[in-house]
């Protein structure tokens, strides 16, 4: 009963915010990648530059939840607001590790998600497509490791 009742509880903090927008941006080998690409899967898409350090502190973090739950649904998806692109941004992912899939920005998809306040701006998006969680700025990596496991049942 106690497990049902902690479910339920942290169900009640991730409502649904509204349906995510669908997009298309390219990679850094300039492939179409769409959001269709992950029907059915748990996205974090990350706004995020090389040159913000509170961007590059949770790198490391969605690293480890990359490799944690890839095989359990998760996709994370860092989308660079860097304005001189793959040129920038490819050195610095392979320099840092990243093992997972690096966009390029367009205006109109920010606008999509309702414009970015600041960087690192973040939505979690449930498998049904939905925004489940908005987050600008940093958080602790526990806690947001927390709501992506709750989505992942």
């Amino acid at each position: 009963m106690m497990a049902t009742a902690a479910v339920s509880t942290v169900r009640a903090e991730l409502p649904v915010l509204g349906k995510a927008p669908a997009w298309k941006l390219k990679d850094l080998q300039g492939k179409e990648v769409s959001s269709a690409d992950f029907k059915g899967k748990v996205v974090v898409i990350d706004f995020w530059a090389t040159w913000c350090p509170p961007c590059r502190a949770e790198i490391p973090g969605y690293i480890a939840l990359q490799k944690k739950y890839a095989d359990k649904g998760l996709v994370i998806l860092g989308v660079s607001v860097d304005e001189d692109g793959a040129k920038v941004v490819a050195p610095f992912a392979k320099a840092k590790g990243i093992n997972y899939k690096m966009l390029l920005f367009t205006d109109d998809v920010v606008a999509a998600f309702g414009g970015i306040e600041g960087i690192p701006t973040t939505f979690l998006i449930d498998r049904d497509g939905n925004i489940r969680d908005k987050k600008v700025g940093m958080a602790e990596e526990a806690d947001y490791e927390k709501l992506i496991v709750e989505l992942l049942k």
